[in-house]
């Protein structure tokens, strides 16, 4: 029988929970937050936007279907360290190469299981999203407790310039295309450029730091800002180069992209307490009254009233009016709301009305179930074949 390890899982706050050790052995440090998707733990594990945190599974049995490997959303797995109440070393999938736990080995991913999620999340739900460590090595609560206080906070980093790709390159190696689009990588998802490819989009993938005339010297018909992990404002060059490149070719966000476009629009950003992660996250579309399931991971909200749009008053669950009226303002003219997340209330996604940028905060390439979001993709189509 498999000796057991024990783990130690410490927060800022003193909080500490026991656990049982069943990836690679050792330390790791981070925001402690939780997912609440049901599957999905291998796109989870593999999602840049991950880095820098710990991230605690919510559903209560993890690993059931082993990893594969066509669903990678990455090169890598990002997430510092990976929390789940069981895991399951049985997996039955036809499509499966080998168990979770050999998979956070073979990366060096710190797994800890038997810890009370429920507990773990209420917490985090209750006093925030916070520093955390999870260990094999030091098991004394005190000593690992003084180390997290001295971690640096998630507030401020430039986590993007560790998942950006270093070099330019061609999804799957394809040139042509209707739509010629630069993709700035900020810590792209694979499955989104899967999609944008499906839509006859050759796509030429370039290093978050790359510039705005390096950009436009390309000449793209569309420019798509990725998704990609942390503070949004502790990666100034990224929202300056596309202030530079707004109103010049038709932009396209998600998630950090998003963040990235209402900053360059000269928005702010605020960190939500314990941020959206998960795969059941009602968002309504305010242009035409439909709510959409849609899958999340951030930590960081656009502040409205920076961009000045007046949010009307509304509660959760009641009727909130569609249709124009959503509107802010900017240097490169209105700004209109186009979603609007119903659990909090947050900015979701908006559009520029006099010049070609849209942006959502959710992940419309991925599927919990429905295919609610895909249309956007078409949207960036539309506006590309009307800048053409």
């Amino acid at each position: 029988m498999k000796k057991e390890i024990p783990a130690l899982l410490a927060l800022e706050d003193g909080t500490i929970f026991w656990g049982k050790s069943f990836g690679a052995e050792g330390e790791a440090f981070g925001e402690v937050v939780f997912n609440t998707s049901m599957t999905g733990y291998q796109e989870i594990l593999t999602d840049p936007s991950y880095a820098g945190q710990i991230v605690t599974m919510t559903y209560p049995e993890i690993g059931n279907y082993g990893v594969n490997s066509e669903d990678f959303e990455s090169r890598k797995p990002f997430v510092e360290g990976f929390i789940v109440w069981e895991n399951s070393r049985r997996f039955s999938n036809r499509r499966a190469k080998e168990s979770l736990e050999d998979f956070l080995k073979k990366y060096q991913i710190i797994g800890v299981e038997k810890i009370d999620t429920r507990a773990l999340t209420k917490h985090i739900r209750l006093e925030g999203a916070m520093k955390g460590a999870i260990s094999t090595v030091d098991l004394n609560p005190s000593s690992l407790i003084e180390r997290i206080k001295a971690y640096p906070s998630i507030v401020g980093q430039d986590l993007v310039k560790g998942v950006t790709t270093e070099k330019k390159y061609w999804w799957d190696g394809n040139k042509k295309g209707k739509f010629k689009v630069v993709v700035l990588d900020g810590g792209v998802k694979f499955n989104i450029l899967r999609e944008l490819s499906k839509l006859d989009c050759a796509l030429f993938v370039v290093p978050a730091s790359t510039s705005a005339k390096e950009i436009l010297d390309f000449k793209p018909d569309g420019v798509f800002l990725s998704n990609g992990p942390g503070d949004p404002a502790g990666v100034p060059y990224l929202f300056k180069t596309v202030n530079q490149l707004i109103g010049k070719v038709p932009i396209f966000g998600i998630c950090l992209g998003h963040q990235m476009l209402g900053l360059a629009l000269g928005g702010k950003t605020f960190k939500l307490k314990f941020g959206h992660r998960g795969a059941n996250h009602p968002v309504k579309n305010l242009i035409n009254g439909k709510v959409e399931i849609t899958c999340q991971n951030h930590g960081f909200a656009i502040d409205p009233q920076s961009l000045k749009i007046k949010m009307k008053e509304w509660q959760v669950g009641s009727h909130i009016e569609t249709g124009k009226g959503w509107l802010g303002e900017s240097a490169f003219g209105k700004i209109e709301l186009t979603h609007l997340n119903l659990n909090d209330g947050t900015v979701e996604g908006f559009r520029c009305l006099d010049v070609p940028a849209f942006s959502v905060q959710y992940h419309p390439e991925a599927s919990p179930g429905p295919h609610d979001s895909k249309y956007l993709f078409q949207e960036f189509l539309n506006l590309m074949e009307r800048g053409n």
